[in-house]
């Protein structure tokens, strides 16, 4: 079988996205570190990283993009069986473990590298609504009408983004608090 160029390429950077992944475990690298830093620790060439994802943000947002992927397919899974809050529980449990620090301010820096520039960050952005899509799909499993579990589940995923960047910029600032909020707001829709 003969593959053509740009199924090649895809193999390609497949295997230089794993590659990346595997150096950095479940952290990504730091916006202040050189391409070349990254494909030193990689090891591979910073020529291929920026054939491959143009800028160490396009190697950022490729990480990003397959670390949160595998983590949306284990909320998923567990959503399955579960509740609108398990699902708020186990984001804030998966998102708040000291090992992930470094993925959520990368997180943060992709968002703010895409508020200025949305238009190169278009497929990054488009992913940003897989956890509310999900949560919304609970809410309606459990009574709500589509427009009003859409909204609860906005206001939750916006509310957690919030607390994880106060996490990030305030560490130990009891967000737990404010997560049992979310779950009690959740509540109200009831009564």
């Amino acid at each position: 079988m003969i593959l053509s160029s740009s199924e090649r390429k895809g193999d390609a950077r497949e295997r230089l996205l794993a590659r990346l992944l595997d150096a950095f475990d479940e952290a990504l690298p730091s916006p202040e570190v050189s391409l070349r830093e990254v494909a030193a620790r990689a090891e591979t060439s910073h020529a291929l990283l920026r054939y491959h994802f143009g800028s160490l943000s396009g190697v950022l947002v490729a990480m990003l993009e397959a670390q949160r992927s595998r983590d949306n397919e284990t909320l998923f899974a567990a959503a399955r069986h579960g509740t609108f809050d398990d699902l708020v529980v186990a984001i804030w449990r998966a998102y708040t473990r000291p090992e992930q620090l470094s993925r959520i301010r990368g997180f943060f820096h992709v968002v703010g590298l895409a508020a200025y520039s949305p238009e190169d960050f278009r497929e990054f952005i488009d992913s940003l609504d897989d956890l509310t899509k999900m949560l919304a799909s609970l809410a309606e499993r459990e009574g709500l009408d589509a427009k009003e579990a859409l909204t609860m589940a906005t206001v939750a995923v916006a509310a957690m983004r919030g607390l994880l960047l106060r996490e990030v910029l305030t560490p130990g600032a009891h967000s737990e608090d404010a997560v049992a909020l979310i779950l009690r707001m959740s509540h109200r829709r009831e009564e």
